[in-house]
This record gives structure tokens, C-alpha cells and sequence, in this order.
């Protein structure tokens, strides 16, 4: 499933707090501006999704789905100098816990760049690319008229 995210919205680090956060939510506000947002596991959505496209909520299921492939593969939003981010993972996740719990970011949801990547990436995995012929994909195709790219290491397959 390919999702049309180009343009639906600009690439920006900073959201509004949300008031509504959830007892079983941990929601913190992080030096960029972006929300981080502790959930249970993969399968249970941040809250700063709730108000939001659903095309979003289903990039940031696919990012969660795909993250050990989206470590490998660069942002080139800029993410990387604003938000100190070190790959397109972390647009949509900062950390995935020992016990399974997950650390949302939320800076993917003002970001078409960082959805088009997480996409492109997902829908290559799904051909049966490896890492690495996804990671030159990504490079080749953002290399001009982008962002500088994350610091994200090469895949070695």
C-alpha cells in the first residue's frame, strides 16, 4: 500500500503540547519542540496522532513496523542538525525499551519529507530490497535539493 503524503503538510520541529494525554501515555516535550510520548508497545498509537490525517496514524504504524530498516536509512529533512536525529527512525520513534515500550516522536506529523521517506523505504522492504539497495535508493533520490542527510551509518547488506 503506497500512501500520496507529498504535501500534505511542511517539515517543522515545532507542535503544540497536547492537553489530553492519557494515563497509560507518558508525554514529554523535547528540546526541538517536537512531543515524545511513552506508549506500551508498537501497536498502541501516540495520542498527538489523535487529531490528525489518518494517513498519518498509518505512516507512523508502518514506521513502527519497519523501524529496524528505517534505522539504517537517512532523513533528509533537516531533522538531523534541528532535532539531532541519526536516522528516519527517529522522525516517528525515538527509542524502542527492553520491555517493548515505545518512545513516540512526534516530529514525523509536520513532515511530508520524513512520511515520504519512511514510505519509499516500507514499500522497497516489501519488494524484497535489502537495506542497503533501499539506502541507495533514499540517497540518490534526496541527495539534491534537500536537507543534508541524518548521520546514519551504511548497511553492510
Amino acid at each position: 500500500m503506497v500512501l500520496a503524503i507529498s504535501g500534505l503538510m511542511g517539515c517543522s520541529t515545532q507542535t503544540e503540547p497536547m492537553d489530553h494525554a492519557e494515563e497509560k501515555h507518558q508525554q514529554t516535550n523535547h528540546i526541538s519542540g517536537d512531543l515524545r510520548e511513552t506508549t506500551a508497545n508498537a501497536k498502541t498509537m501516540p495520542s498527538f496522532l489523535k487529531d490528525l490525517d489518518p494517513k498519518v496514524t498509518q505512516v507512523y504504524q508502518i514506521a513502527a513496523q519497519y523501524a529496524d530498516t528505517l534505522d539504517w536509512i537517512p532523513c533528509y529533512c533537516g531533522c538531523g542538525q534541528s532535532a539531532n536525529h541519526k536516522s528516519n527512525r527517529e522522525c516517528f520513534i525515538h527509542e524502542i525499551k527492553k520491555d517493548g515500550k515505545v518512545v513516540w516522536d512526534s516530529h514525523g506529523t509536520q513532515c511530508g519529507t520524513c512520511m515520504d521517506i519512511a514510505l519509499e523505504s516500507a514499500m522497497l522492504k516489501k519488494q524484497g530490497k535489502s537495506n542497503k539497495e533501499i539506502r541507495q535508493f533514499i540517497d540518490s533520490k534526496y541527495k539534491k535539493g534537500f536537507a543534508p542527510p541524518t548521520p546514519t551509518p551504511m548497511p553492510h547488506s
